[in-house]
């Protein structure tokens, strides 16, 4: 059961992530509900999952079979049947991979939701006018450039799975990002804790004098500092389970993406030296629908690397804080949990991946090449 829900007026994970469920729950890769704090499987949106599942597959597969093989759908050329057989193999594999891990998705959005209950309210709130303004903004848009898609093209029956394909993808990639988002915030909140420890060990060390101060003070910092130190390693391996949950997705948004992207270029390069040549530079604006899906493409795997460049980003500083508390601090015992901490940091790999692919800049770069 949902608990209050207010816009940009997040107060935990639940609140949060709202609108992103529910719209995933309208398109079926959802099937779960929240009891308590708890998640739990949803047996009626299991079902259509289910239905959405078996209905899209059985009709890529006779798409497929008509394009490829029979040849009784004909598409224009051969780079169009190879675009439309590399989107539509792409998102079956997409939709079958999130139906065989909906339960380990589960468990990781139960475990994420542990871990970033941890976080202040006012985290929440800033979080909410991100992630609620990209995912209400963000699902209303690709709605309005999917209608714009049907209506100006010719929109035949075996085109009818694109809009939802692209939504689909769409939402699977803003429950990453929202993820990552919240992981980044966590390692925030570790960092931002550590930094207030500076102040009172540097504070503790011009007490040196005083034992009975010290002794209870340096209590305090060695609970702190443990705490911390748990808590780091609980957000890590919450990133490796995402990592490991969302890699084949990642991959599969990559590759439609970087193909998206390579046959809508050459498209528009095709037909805009066609129409130069012919001196009908007005038959390139029929094309405007080809080129908003590139753009929105663009613009979707570009929010994504943003977030997990920031988040790695945000996790390496947590190390710099360490070693600049490891400098500002004469106590052994101190001294001692502060390099364990920095142990545990290095052999944590906080790195946003898909099966060895790192979600950075260095894709982006690759992409646009």
């Amino acid at each position: 059961m949902w608990k209050k829900w207010q816009l940009f007026r997040a107060k935990d994970f639940q609140s949060l992530m709202y609108p992103c469920f529910t719209f995933s729950s309208i398109l079926g890769i959802f099937p779960y509900k929240i009891s308590g704090s708890t998640f739990e499987t949803s047996k009626q949106r299991y079902i259509l999952t289910i239905f959405i599942l078996g209905v899209f597959s059985i009709y890529m597969l006779v798409v497929l079979y008509e394009i490829n093989i029979a040849g009784t759908i004909y598409v224009g050329n051969v780079p169009k049947a190879l675009e439309r057989s590399c989107l539509y193999i792409s998102a079956n594999f997409m939709m079958v991979v999130a139906y065989i891990l909906s339960d380990s998705r589960m468990h990781f959005f139960q475990t994420i939701m542990n871990v970033s209950s941890k976080l202040p309210i006012n985290s929440y709130e800033k979080l909410s006018k991100l992630i609620h303004t990209k995912d209400i903004f963000g699902f209303f848009l690709r709605v309005i450039v999917e209608i714009f898609y049907c209506f100006k093209l010719d929109f035949t029956w075996y085109k009818v799975p694109i809009p939802y394909i692209h939504l689909m993808a769409f939402q699977m990639d803003m429950l990453y990002m929202n993820c990552v988002c919240i992981l980044k915030a966590c390692f925030k909140r570790i960092d931002d804790n550590l930094i207030n420890l500076r102040e009172l060990i540097i504070n503790d060390e011009q007490h040196l004098s005083r034992r009975i101060y010290h002794e209870n003070k340096n209590s305090f910092l060695l609970m702190e500092l443990k705490a911390l130190k748990k808590q780091h390693l609980a957000i890590s391996d919450t990133v490796q389970m995402l990592n490991t949950i969302f890699s084949l997705h990642i991959l599969t948004t990559v590759i439609m993406t970087f193909s998206q992207l390579t046959f809508h270029l050459y498209y528009y390069i095709t037909y805009w030296e066609i129409s130069m040549f012919e001196n009908n530079i007005f038959e390139i604006f029929s094309h405007i629908p080809s080129l908003v899906h590139t753009t929105v493409h663009c613009i979707k795997i570009s929010l994504v690397v943003w977030a997990c460049e920031t988040g790695k980003d945000r996790a390496v500083k947590i190390a710099i804080t360490v070693h600049d508390l490891l400098n500002n601090t004469s106590d052994k015992e101190i001294t001692e949990e502060l390099q364990l901490f920095s142990v545990q940091i290095l052999h944590c790999e906080n790195t946003f991946s898909a099966k060895g692919l790192n979600v950075d800049v260095t894709l982006l770069i690759a992409v646009n090449e």
